[in-house]
């Protein structure tokens, strides 16, 4: 399958799996996944018809790892803007996490901390190249360091998705520095 095809699949699943499932009649469960013949014959009755072996590329060689194959289920293992319980457990912090963001969005965040905004949870990287990728995607990056570490001596939970990102409720603006 050529890189466009695979990038096409990927947005297509991120939309459908982690933001609207229900625009093309998807249901997931509770925990995120779908059935794979489910989300197929949804695809291809809404005109984006893929092959189980397509999605298998996908989910193999995705350099984000955002989706997880288990039998005949699919989910996105991180990033929902719909309602589900990923049942990650709580994990122990590095002692310092980053987050990528743009240099229009720093003063807000500086001010009121990392806010989930539409997704379940913040993101954040468990380095700073992750993280100054991340604040790519929308100009020019900026990457703030969050105290992980005291945080967590602090009470606020951290969990960790199956791809490497790590989720937090909110951060707090005292535990963040540019």
């Amino acid at each position: 399958m050529d890189e466009r095809r695979a990038v096409k699949i990927s947005k297509y699943l991120a939309k459908h799996l982690r933001h609207r499932p229900e625009r093309i009649g998807l249901t997931l469960d509770p925990e995120g996944w779908a059935e794979v013949a489910e989300l197929l014959s949804a695809a291809a009755a809404h005109g984006f018809a893929l092959t189980r072996a397509e999605l298998e590329h996908v989910v193999a060689v995705n350099d984000k790892k955002r989706y997880e194959l288990s039998g005949d289920r699919i989910r996105a293992v991180q990033g929902h803007s719909v309602p589900v319980s990923l049942n990650l457990p709580v994990t122990a912090p590095p002692d310092l996490l980053y987050h990528g963001t743009v240099r229009r969005s720093v003063e807000a965040i500086l001010r009121d901390g990392l806010l989930p905004m539409g997704r379940h949870a913040v993101h954040l990287s468990p380095d700073r190249e992750t993280a100054r990728r991340v604040g790519a995607r929308r100009g020019v990056p900026v990457v703030l360091t969050v105290q992980a570490g005291r945080m967590a001596a602090d009470g606020h939970e951290f969990r960790v998705s199956a791809n490497g990102v790590w989720l937090a409720d909110t951060v707090p603006p005292r535990y963040l520095s540019e």
